[in-house]
C-alpha cells in the first residue's frame, strides 16, 4: 500500500479521563466511518490536571489503563491503525511516564514510546513548567513498520530537538507522529515553522493531532493540528475547536521528496 486517508484527532482533555475517552471514541468512529485507515491522537489523551499531585494520583499502570481495551476494540471493530495519543502511565519502579501505543487494525497493542525530552521551561509569559517533576525520561526511539507506512513516535517536546527525527528517518520511518499540547506562546511562536522544518530536513510527512482551548487550572493549549507533506506544505489544519482533519498521505512524495533534496543521507561527521 503506498496511498492510505489519515486522521489527526484535536481535543480539549479535561480531568476526567472517561469523558475524555468518550470524546475520543466518537471522533475515532467518525473517522473511520469517513474512510481513515490511520487515525492519530494528542498528547494528554488521557487527562489534564491542574497540579502534579492530581498526575500522579491518577497515574496507572498499562494493564489498568481503561483506555486500552477500548482503542484496541475500535481499532479491531473498524479496522484502523490507531496512535492513541499519550497517557500518563506509571511503571512498575513506581516512577511515571509519558506513553503512546500505536495499535494495529487486529486490536494489538504492537508498539510504546515514552517520551525521551521533558519540558523544563521558564516562559517569558511567567508560565513554568517542570515535566521532570513528574516524568522519568524514555530511553529509545520507536520506528513501527506497519502494512501502511513506517511511522516514527515522538511526543511533543521532542519537536524541538531534531536529530531524534533524522533517526528516525534513517532508521526507515516515512511518516513522523508528533502528538502535542503545546503552550500557546510557543505555539504562537514555533509551531508551524518547527512542523514544517522536520517534514523538510526528513522527507517525510508530519501527523500533528493537538490539545486546544483552556484546561484545568486555566491552562491554555494552541491547537492548530497538522498535517503536512514531505515538502513541508500544510495539507491540513485545524486552528480550534475539537474535532479532526484528514488528508491522502501518498508515499510516492516521500521518494519524490528525497530524490529531489536528498539532505536526509548527507550527513558527514566533523569534530
Amino acid at each position: 500500500m503506498t496511498q492510505f486517508l489519515a486522521a489527526c484527532v484535536q481535543l480539549n482533555s479535561g480531568p476526567v479521563m472517561a469523558d475524555n475517552l468518550e470524546t475520543a471514541a466518537h471522533f475515532i468512529v467518525d473517522a473511520a466511518k469517513a474512510g481513515a485507515t490511520f487515525v492519530a491522537l494528542p498528547e494528554n489523551t488521557g487527562f489534564i490536571v491542574a497540579t502534579a499531585a492530581e498526575r500522579q494520583e491518577k497515574a496507572c499502570a498499562d494493564d489498568e489503563l481503561p483506555a486500552l481495551p477500548l482503542f484496541t476494540t475500535l481499532a479491531r471493530d473498524h479496522s484502523v491503525w490507531l496512535m492513541s495519543g499519550s497517557f500518563c502511565v506509571r511503571l512498575p519502579s513506581g516512577k511515571l511516564v509519558n506513553r503512546c501505543y500505536m495499535i494495529s487494525p487486529r486490536g494489538e497493542i504492537v508498539a510504546r514510546y515514552d517520551k525521551i525530552h521533558l519540558f523544563d521551561v521558564d516562559l517569558p509569559n511567567g508560565e513554568v513548567y517542570r515535566e521532570s517533576d513528574t516524568y522519568s525520561h524514555g530511553r529509545n526511539a520507536v520506528v513501527v513498520h506497519t502494512d501502511v507506512a513506517d511511522f516514527g513516535m515522538t511526543i511533543c517536546y521532542d519537536l524541538r530537538f531534531p536529530h531524534l527525527y533524522r533517526q528516525l528517518a534513517q532508521h526507515g520511518a516515512h511518516v513522523l507522529l508528533i502528538p502535542a499540547a503545546f503552550t500557546v506562546p510557543t505555539g504562537k511562536a514555533h509551531w508551524h515553522v518547527l512542523q514544517r522544518a522536520r517534514a523538510i530536513e526528513t522527507g517525510c510527512y508530519v501527523l500533528a493531532p493537538a490539545q486546544t482551548g483552556t484546561h484545568a487550572g486555566g491552562r491554555q493549549t494552541f491547537g492548530h493540528s497538522l498535517i503536512i507533506n514531505p515538502w513541508g506544505e500544510v495539507m491540513a489544519e485545524k486552528p480550534e475547536g475539537a474535532g479532526a482533519i484528514f488528508a491522502e498521505i501518498d508515499l510516492n512524495n516521500v521518494t519524490k521528496a528525497r530524490n529531489a533534496v536528498p539532505a536526509w543521507r548527507h550527513d558527514v561527521a566533523f569534530s
